[in-house]
Order: C-alpha cells, then structure tokens, then sequence
C-alpha cells in the first residue's frame, strides 16, 4: 500500500519539484522510502511513497524500471494472486529480483502487454510508461478500492493517490466545483467521478486512461477483463462455488511480511472473515474491538464472544469522549475530501494501528452484497407507495406532511424535520423511478431545504447526482430482480461513493493498510449464481455468510438487531464539540465563499440545539466538516 504521483507533458520548467511537493503531501501514505524517477525526454515524472508490506527490502523500491525497455511503474496497492501469476512468468522464462508483487505487475505487462489488468485479483490503481509507444496509461482496480485523482491542465496531466496531493502541486486551482458541493449536501459525500475541487476527477472503477507524452488523454474506457467465467449452477453447486471463492479470497487477504490483523465488530460480516482468517492461518489470528463509555454504543461484548470461539488473539480499545475530542483535529486532517463519516474508521485505524497492527482485514461489502441495509426492506416499500400515488402531485405529499406532522413528531421546531417522514413530497416526485427513490432514501435534506442551504442552487438531475453518474447508475438496473438492483446501487454509490475513499484516507492517514476481502471482484462476480433466496433471505440474517462458518460460529450468534459501527456523536456534538461547531456555523464569510446560505445554516444550527425533531447529528456534522475542510485547504467557490 503506497501514495504514488506523476506528471505527464506539459511545459512547466519545474515538473520535478511539482510531483516532489504531490508526494511530500502524502507522506502518511508511505513512511517506509519514497522515490522519484523522470524520463529520459523529462517529459514524464513519476513519485512513489513506499508503506512496506511484501519484501521490506531495497528490492521493492519504486518507480520501478524495467532495464531491457524502460518501461516504468509507480504502483499502489495490492495483487493477491501474484504467487500464481509469478510462477507462470518464470515458466515463459522471466527472472525476478524481488518477492514483490510490484516486479510482478511489471513483468505481467512486458509479457501481456495492456491486456494483463483482466488477469489481477487485488486491489491497485497504478501508472505505466512505456518509452516504446511513449504512452502512459492509468488503471483502477475494478471495484474502486484503491483511489487515483487527475487533472487534465491548460498543457500536461497530473495524477496522484489524493486530492490534497494534487492541490499540494499548486498547479491545480483551489477552486470549489459549485456542483459538487450541491451533491455533497445532499449525501454527504461528493459521488464519483467528480470532486470537491472543480477540474480534479476520480479515474472510475474497471477503467484506464491513456495519455500521450504531451499529456494529452487518448483514452478513457473500461478495461477488458480475463476473469475465471462460471458456468451457469444452480442449488448447492451454485453455493459450494461461492463459498469457495470466499475462502480463497480470504486466504490470499492474508499475505503479509508485517503484522497483520482483524477488525471485529461481532456482527456477521467480520466474524466471518475472522472465522475464515483463523482456519487458513498455521498462526494465532489478531483481532480487534473498538468499545466505548457509552454502553448504548458499545458492543464489545459480541466481539469478545466471536474471539473466544475462534481462539484469536483477542484485544478491546476503548474510546472515551476525552480521547475523541484531543484527536478530533487529527481525525479531520485525515479526509482527503469532505464526507461525514470517516472519522469513525480514522479512530479504529488509529487505535489498531499504535498497537502494532501494519495490515488489517476489514468486513466491508457485506451489507451491500447480502442485504444488510435498511434499503433492501424500504425500498421495495417505497417503490410500492410511490407508484400506488403517482396519480397524486408532488405538492399533495407536503401537505400529508403538514396534517402527521403533530402526531409524529409532536411539534416542529425552527426547521422542519429532514427525516423520511419530511420528505414525503420527494418520495412523489420520484414517481416511481428506483434511482431516485434511492436518493431520497439517502438524502440528508429534502430538496426544499437542500435547496435552502446553497447561494446558487446546482442540481441539474433534482437528486443529488451528476447528469453523467446519473446515468451510469441507470445502466445498471437492468431486468434483475429488486434485490439485486437495490445491491447494484449500494455498491455504485454508497460503496465507491463513500465507503470506500472514506476508508482509504482514513486508514493511510495511519500509515494502516485496510484489506476488504469481501469485496474480491472474482467472488462478486460469483454471486451472480446464486438466486435471490440463497442469497439474500432471510432479509438481514446474511443466511450465505453464516453457513461458511457454520462449523466455529453458531447462528444464533447473530440473531439481535443490526447496529453497526457508530461514534456517539449525537451527545457529543451537543456537548464538548457545541463551541467549536456554534463558531463554525456562524462564519458568514467562510458560510458565503463555498457557496451556503450563512442564514439558513445559521437556522439549521439553532433548531439541533433546541432538540428539533427530525434533525439527527449527521445533517449537523456533514456541513461542519464541509466549512471546517474548506477553511483548513483554502478553497473557495471559483
């Protein structure tokens, strides 16, 4: 795991001190070496931040060379079956100097040329330079794992592993990209391929840019992919091939020359890969529980339980509100872009991290993949009533609004209530459409209010998403079932959108490389054999996850109501952190140059702190970390 960066063309005379200062800025992302190479033609510069976790040795340094060609690679991330891919390149007859699955990579690429990509399982995003066709391509892994930002400038491209780093190059404008921050006050987070800052863009996942030595982009497309394709299986087949796919992705999750370790929460998701962990380990797995004071939060207890069955090595961090606040200025230093719920995995990544741990296996993807969320239930719902009531005009759901509003709520306080219940008008608006019943589903205000909250409304779609993503979403809700779309979109947007880039940034801030093993493209793919009751029902039980570990981890184990990982932050925010916000949110000046209206967040600020009804702490703290991350990065509405 590793920070990488590259300037390609352009006619700035200091290319080499503009990707020093990229990857100074991303120093957190690899302590271990750093290295720099540049072109022969000195028109192609490339950085690389090393966290070592194969082959500490020199052997492993990047930008790494090719001799015979010059070909060059600054890689991060991780190729879990480079074993395999290594033993097929030495039988065509290639020498290796190291036991990295960097050289690999390399090596794949001389012998298969662009092609090679369809043959990773792992999660990557690197750069190539190739003196024979003088081109450079980037590629992402095909789930979006690994991060890679670019921008396309007056003359040259400039690429690296984070949004600061490429604002750290001061060739990049600090400017605030007027639709993205509309998106992001819908979600609380800005979806890709776009970014906080106008003109840096996410590469998407599955996909490659090709660049020539001007810098110039020739291509911008998904790769192919050479992935094991299954035959169509039905039944016990069917599972039997999934779970194998399971263990094995697991398994190669596990190769590591550092420490490596679990987080644990109890819930399924994490238990399973502990479980799993422990049965393809010859060692004693390490695993790890965040607890806290509040006892409402803390479910330390289920965790303890699972490591106790499992035999793991076993250790419980506990988080005070004292320790939050003296590390809430590192937590929110750590987001590469505003979002509202990183924190949490800055936190555990922190802990995990000072007690030794280099590599951590985290459970994410499950709730996406098996209908963990609220939404698979919800959403068919919604789906129903809105479309029993599209007869009706959108202004008719305000109005039912107005009549349960004392029933449900009791009283309305300075801002209505922005829960589902407030956002009745929406849900008819949708008229029935998935995609955007999965955006009101999702958005933290109604349009109304979101609406409100700017100086310049920008949300062409009315739903929180760019025209292009909007329609990228669409594409993939197909003819399959409910379920599956509904899966399709929590991967898409809340997974790629959040979820993944907020673990990223958090975790690397630490120096932690975080490890998804549920989210192996191969075994993805694999579900696809398995119908809608085998994978997904019970709705919630996660029944498929069970049965792999059916034989260490009774299901009852996880027969109580999902909670998931939570800070306390709707007492703290009204309690310690209250100054510090209140400040915040009556700064006119900052309030006005990202483009928010001082007055209504003023209001917003007010109704929270008198306990109005329906305005939970994520509506509150998704606008303080937007002003706070602006204000610390200098950015401003162009």
């Amino acid at each position: 795991m590793c920070g990488i960066a590259g300037v390609i063309g352009g006619s700035q005379h200091n290319k080499s001190v503009i990707v020093e200062r990229m990857s100074l800025a991303m120093h957190h992302r690899g302590p271990d070496q750093r290295g720099s190479w540049t072109s022969p033609c000195e028109t192609i510069h490339l950085a690389h931040r090393r966290l070592s976790i194969l082959d500490l040795s020199e052997a492993g340094r990047q930008p790494m060379v090719d001799p015979q060609t010059g070909v060059a690679l600054t890689f991060n991330g991780e190729i879990y079956n480079f074993k395999i891919l290594r033993r097929e390149l030495e039988s065509l007859g290639y020498q290796f100097k190291s036991a990295t699955d960097s050289e690999v990579l390399l090596k794949s690429y001389l012998a298969w040329g662009e092609d090679f990509v369809g043959r990773l399982r792992g999660m990557f995003a690197f750069s190539i330079w190739d003196p024979r066709t003088r081109e450079t391509i980037l590629i992402r892994d095909k789930i979006g794992i690994k991060p890679l930002y670019y921008c396309q400038l007056t003359e040259g491209f400039v690429f690296a592993s984070e949004v600061r780093a490429l604002l750290a190059s001061e060739v990049v404008e600090r400017k605030l990209d007027r639709g993205s921050i509309s998106n992001y006050l819908w979600q609380g987070f800005v979806p890709g391929p776009d970014t906080i800052i106008k003109g840096i863009k996410s590469l998407r996942p599955g996909f490659r840019i090709r660049l020539n030595e001007t810098g110039a982009i020739l291509e911008n497309s998904p790769y192919k992919s050479l992935d094991q394709m299954f035959e169509p299986s039905s039944g016990a087949d069917a599972v039997s091939i999934c779970l194998g796919e399971l263990e094995r992705s697991i398994s190669e999750h596990l190769a590591s020359d550092v420490p490596l370790g679990v987080f644990l929460s109890g819930g399924v998701d994490s238990s399973v890969i502990a479980a799993i962990a422990q049965r393809a380990s010859d060692d004693q797995i390490n695993t790890y529980n965040i607890s806290f004071e509040e006892s409402r939060y803390d479910e330390s207890k289920y965790a303890r339980r699972v490591a106790d069955l499992l035999g793991t090595s076993h250790t419980e961090l506990m988080l005070t509100e004292s320790m939050f606040q003296n590390q809430l200025g590192q937590a929110l230093d750590s987001l590469d872009q505003p979002t509202f719920d990183a924190i949490n995995t800055y936190f555990v990544s922190s802990s995990v991290r000072q007690s030794g741990i280099t590599v951590a296996l985290a459970g994410t993807g499950g709730d996406e993949l098996f209908g963990g969320y609220a939404s698979f239930k919800e959403m068919p719902r919604a789906k129903m009533l809105s479309n029993a009531l599209r007869f009706l005009p959108s202004s008719a759901g305000g109005a039912m609004m107005n009549m349960a509003a004392p029933t449900v709520f009791g009283r309305i306080g300075e801002v209505r209530p922005q829960v589902r219940w407030g956002k009745i008008e929406d849900l008819l608006s949708s008229k029935g459409d998935l995609l955007s019943l999965y955006q009101v589903f999702y958005a933290l205000f109604s349009k109304k209010f979101h609406n409100e909250l700017l100086l310049e409304p920008s949300d062409p779609m009315g739903i929180g998403l760019s025209v292009e993503l909007a329609s990228s979403q669409r594409a993939l809700l197909g003819a399959s079932s409910m379920l599956r779309n509904v899966s399709e979109l929590e991967m898409a947007n809340f997974l790629t959108g959040r979820l993944l880039p907020d673990t990223d940034a958090a975790s690397m801030a630490v120096s932690l490389e975080v490890r998804v093993p549920l989210l192996d493209h191969q075994f993805v793919e694999s579900l696809k054999l398995l119908n809608d009751a085998q994978r997904f029902s019970p709705l919630g039980s996660k029944t498929f996850l069970r049965s792999a570990v059916a034989a260490e981890l009774p299901s009852d184990l996880f027969d109580r109501p999902k909670a998931g990982f939570e800070l306390p932050l709707q007492e703290w925010c009204k309690n310690q952190l209250a100054p510090e916000m209140a400040e915040t949110f009556q700064d006119i000046n900052l309030a006005h140059s990202i483009g928010l209206n001082a007055e209504t967040i003023g209001r917003l600020w007010r109704a929270f702190s008198d306990d109005a009804p329906g305005l939970y702490w994520s509506r509150i703290w998704s606008i303080y970390v937007l002003m706070n991350w602006c204000r610390q990065h200098k950015v401003a509405i162009g």
